[in-house]
Formats: C-alpha cells, structure tokens, sequence
C-alpha cells in the first residue's frame, strides 16, 4: 500500500509539473515573439518600429498627440520598443517614467537610463513615425505645465516635486536636431 502511495504521489507531482509548465512556456514564448515584432503588444516591449511612414520635414503640429493616449516609442540602442503616456503641452510632446525613486523600478524600467545614455528613438503615432530625440528635463516651468496635462489626461498624482527628486523621470521627445545634451546640432 506504501509503494502504490508513492506512485499517486508521484504522478501527480509529474502532472502538477506539467500544469505549471505549460503557461510558462507560452508566456515565455509570447514574449521572445513579441521582440521580434514590428512594435509592443500590450503586454511585452516589441522590436524595432518599421511600418508606417517616416515623416521628416518641419516639425509638426503635435495638438494632434493631446487625445492620443499611448504611443509606441523606441530607443535605436537597444531597438526595442513599448507603449508609453504621452503628453503635448505648449506645442511639444513628452513622456514619462514613474517608479524611477525604487530599485525596482529602475530594475523593471530600464529604457529611461538608456534614454538618458543615448536618446535618439523613433515614436510611432497613429501609424506614422518620426525621428525624436529624448532629452530628460528636471527642473523649470515645463515642469508643472506637463505635470498638471498629465494629472488632467491621465489622472496621474505625478507632482513637479517628483521630478525634481527623480521619482518620475520627464523626457522631451524633442526634434532629431537636438542631441542629449540640449545643444543644437
């Protein structure tokens, strides 16, 4: 009776296993898949934006960007892209990274350090993409206008304070002129 009690014990065990097994395996699948596709899905960061057209010429009207409620943005360096908040305010656009104050979300959102490194990205709204360079901004007026169109769109408790401690990182998208440092090329 003890040998047939290690024996149910054991399949069910093997059976647990593969229970557990199966939607790690597609998880981890839908994610490989994902970074190897033409933008984000919901859920995981996508590979480089290709489709739609590159809009180059003067900059554009961003008014448009104020009921838009996520962009698919990209670094060139890694190429990988993700949904992100955007905010226009005063005829530019920003974006923004909450939960930068912890380890932990510096550890799960790794893109706003890179940014900070090397800022040339491509943003991709309704369909077209443009040419943006992320320049971070911590201080200044822009501050509380883009903190107060952030808490009127999107409900956020994001406060200018934040910014300035680094809790919640502020980039401009700002034209591909305009290198990292904020100097005209």
């Amino acid at each position: 009776m003890n040998i047939r009690r290690k024996n149910i014990v054991r399949k069910l065990f093997v059976v647990l296993g593969v229970l557990v097994l199966i939607p790690v395996v597609a998880f981890l699948t839908l994610a490989v898949s994902a970074r190897n596709s033409d933008g984000p899905s919901t859920v995981f960061s996508g590979g480089p934006l290709v489709a739609g057209e590159l809009v180059t010429g003067p900059e554009p009207d961003w008014s448009f960007a104020r009921d838009i409620g996520t962009i698919e943005l990209q670094l060139l360096e890694p190429p990988r892209s993700r949904l992100i908040w955007v905010i226009e305010y005063e005829g530019k656009v920003y974006v923004v990274s909450g939960y930068m104050g912890s380890r932990i979300g510096r550890l799960w959102k790794r893109w706003p350090a890179q940014a900070e490194r090397d800022g040339r990205a491509i943003v991709r709204i309704a369909g077209k993409r443009y040419r943006r360079t992320l320049v971070r901004i911590m201080t200044g007026s822009v501050v509380e206008g883009v903190t107060a169109e952030l808490s009127r769109k999107y409900g956020s408790g994001t406060t200018p304070a934040s910014i300035e401690a680094g809790n919640t990182w502020l980039f401009e998208l700002a034209p591909p002129e305009v290198d990292i440092t904020g100097a005209s090329r």
